[in-house]
C-alpha cells in the first residue's frame, strides 16, 4: 500500500533542516494538485525553532504551528504528545499575521489532551539549569522539561488543553502547578494564577480543541505531513543522557497516530552534510574551525541554550539515528551547497572506540554510558566525496535514498531526486 502520509525526523541534534523540509513539502504537493490537509505535530513543543524562508523572503521561525503554514490551505493539528504553550502560540501567531497569514488560529486544532506548558514551568526550567552550573544540560528554558516531568509526578493536577475551556478546573491546577513548584524552589514563580488564567481561557476560545477521533478522521480524509521537532540523538530513551529532551524524538509517535488510523507512513529522515549540536554534550566530529567558517544566520549562541557546534559529517552517529528509528524510507539532504565552497568538510565513517549501539528503550543506565562512549570516541576524518556525489554516498552509509537535496534556505532552493527515490514509493 501507498502511503500519502509523510512523517519528518531529524536525524541528529536537531537543526538540520526540518522545518524548510516541510515548507517544501507542502509548496510542492499543492503544486502537483494533491495539497497537503495540514501538518501534525506529534513530539516536543514550545522550544521547537524551525525556520522557513519563503522564495519572496519572508522568514519565520516556526515553533509551534506547522512549517506548512506559508502554503495556503494548510492547518496545523497539535495532537495529544504535544506540549502545548499557549502564551508562545499567541506571539507566534502575531509574527504570522505580520507575514501575511491573516487568522493563524482559525488554521488550528489542538487535541483536548496535549499537556499545557506555563509559565511556572519554564520558570522552574531557567532556575534549575542555572542551579547546574558549568553542567548545563543544553536546555532551551522554555520549560517543556517541567511540563513533562510535573505530568508524571502529578498526573491528575497536570493541566491539559481541554482545560482552557474550563475557567474552575483550568484555575485549580494551574494553581497546583504554581505552589508545587514554588514550593520546590522556595520562592514565588511566575505571574499570579488568574492572569495566567485569563490569558488560557483565551486561547481556549481562539482555537478549536478536539478529541482523539479528530486525528484518525484527518488522516483517512487526505495527505497530511508530521512534522517532528529536535533529533533523534536527543531522543528521552534513545539520546545521550542526560543531554536530552523530555520528549520522544524518533517517528514512534507519528506512527502510533498513522496505525489509529488504519494508514501506513513514510519516515523521512533529515540530516546536514555536516553534523551539528546546539548546546551542551557530545559532539564527537566538532572542529572549531568548522565552526567559525559555517556560521548559521538562524542558529547562535543562546542565553540558555548555549553555543552552535559545528563538527564533521558523522556518519556513525546517523547510522544509529536510523537504527534507534527502525529504519527510514528516505532521507532530506540539507546544507547541500556547502561541500562546494567548505572543501574542508570531511566525512566520519568510524570512530577508535566503542561506537553507539541501540540499547533496551527506557534503560537510562545504557543511555549514560553511551554518552560516556561518545565523549570518548575518536573519530577518524575522511575526506569528503566530491559535492555532486555526496547523495550516493548518504544513501551508502546510511541505507536509504536521497529523496530531496537542499541547497539553501528558501522554499525553491530545493530539489527532488526522483533517480534516487520517491516519497511515495512502495513501502516495503
Amino acid at each position: 500500500m501507498t502511503p500519502r502520509h509523510v512523517a519528518v525526523v531529524d536525524l541528529g541534534f536537531g537543526d538540520a533542516g526540518k522545518g524548510t523540509t516541510v515548507d517544501r513539502l507542502c509548496a510542492r504537493a499543492r503544486e502537483e494538485g494533491r495539497p497537503v490537509h495540514a501538518v501534525v505535530r506529534f513530539n516536543g513543543g514550545a522550544q521547537a525553532a524551525h525556520n522557513v524562508v519563503t522564495d519572496d523572503g519572508r522568514h519565520h521561525t516556526f515553533a509551534q504551528f506547522g512549517s506548512g503554514t506559508f502554503t495556503p490551505g494548510t492547518r496545523t493539528h497539535l495532537s495529544r504528545f504535544m506540549l502545548v504553550d499557549p502564551l508562545a502560540l499567541a506571539a507566534e501567531a502575531e509574527h504570522l499575521r505580520a507575514l501575511g497569514v491573516p487568522d493563524p488560529f482559525a488554521l488550528l486544532t489542538a487535541d483536548r489532551e496535549a499537556l499545557l506548558t506555563t509559565p511556572y514551568h519554564a520558570a522552574a526550567n531557567r532556575a534549575r539549569e542555572l542551579a547546574r552550573g558549568a553542567d548545563r544540560h543544553g536546555s532551551c528554558g522554555m520549560g517543556v522539561g517541567e511540563t513533562a516531568a510535573f505530568a508524571l509526578a502529578h498526573p491528575e493536577a497536570a493541566p491539559r488543553v481541554g482545560d482552557c475551556g474550563s475557567p474552575r478546573l483550568l484555575h485549580r491546577r494551574l494553581t497546583a502547578v504554581r505552589d508545587a513548584l514554588s514550593a520546590e524552589f522556595g520562592t514565588p514563580l511566575g505571574p499570579e494564577v488568574a492572569a495566567c488564567a485569563e490569558a488560557f481561557l483565551g486561547f481556549g476560545r481562539a482555537v478549536r480543541m478536539v478529541d482523539r477521533a479528530y486525528a484518525r478522521e484527518l488522516l483517512r480524509g487526505g495527505p497530511v505531513v508530521f512534522e517532528g521537532a529536535q533529533g533523534v540523538l536527543l531522543d528521552e530513551w534513545h539520546g545521550f543522557h542526560p543531554y536530552t529532551t523530555w520528549s520522544t524524538t524518533t517517528f514512534a509517535n507519528a506512527e502510533t497516530l498513522a496505525a489509529e488510523a488504519g494508514e501506513p507512513l513514510y519516515r523521512l529522515g533529515v540530516l546536514r552534510t555536516y553534523t551539528t549540536r546546539h548546546g551542551a554534550g557530545p559532539l564527537p566530529t566538532e572542529d572549531a574551525a568548522l565552526t567559525a567558517a559555517l556560521p548559521d544566520a538562524h542558529n547562535g549562541t543562546g542565553r540558555w541554550q548555549g553555543a552552535f557546534r559545528v563538527g564533521h559529517f558523522d556518519a556513525v552517529a546517523h547510522r544509529y539515528a536510523v537504527a534507534v528509528c527502525g529504519g527510514v524510507h528516505g532521507l532530506a539532504l540539507t546544507h547541500a551547497d556547502v561541500p562546494g565552497r567548505a572543501a574542508a568538510v570531511g566525512v566520519v565513517r568510524s570512530y577508535r572506540g566503542v561506537e553507539p549501539r541501540v540499547g533496551p528503550g527506557g534503560d537510562l543506565a545504557h543511555a549514560e554510558r553511551l554518552t560516556g562512549h561518545m565523549f570518548a570516541a575518536r573519530p577518524v576524518v575522511e575526506p569528503g566525496p566530491a559535492s555532486a556525489a555526496w547523495p550516493e554516498f548518504v544513501a551508502a552509509e546510511l541505507g536509504a535514498p536521497v529523496t530531496l537535496l537542499s541547497f539553501g534556505p528558501r522554499t525553491g532552493d530545493k530539489r527532488e531526486e526522483p533517480v534516487l527515490g520517491s516519497y511515495y514509493s512502495p513501502v516495503t
